[in-house]
């Protein structure tokens, strides 16, 4: 069963979703911080995040263009 808690930075409250023995921030509640774009700038930038969008879409998009995703991969 999955539980829910909360931790304060600087004054934002960021909720942490335990399953098992994961436990997964949540990128919204550090988005409403205030460099929000900041920090979805530079998640996106990663090349670990790149990959894993990239899988999630090669799962779920049967359209999913693999020669195009190559590209942005590689220069990541």
């Amino acid at each position: 069963m999955a539980k829910n808690k909360k931790i304060t930075v600087e004054g934002s409250e960021i909720s942490i979703l335990q399953r098992e023995t994961q436990e997964l921030i949540s990128l919204t509640d550090m988005a409403k911080s205030q460099m929000q774009e900041v920090i979805i700038i530079k998640w996106l930038s990663l090349k670990s995040t790149i990959e894993y969008l990239g899988e999630w879409e090669a799962l779920y998009n049967p359209n999913f263009n693999y020669t195009e995703f190559g590209t942005i991969k590689n220069a990541a």
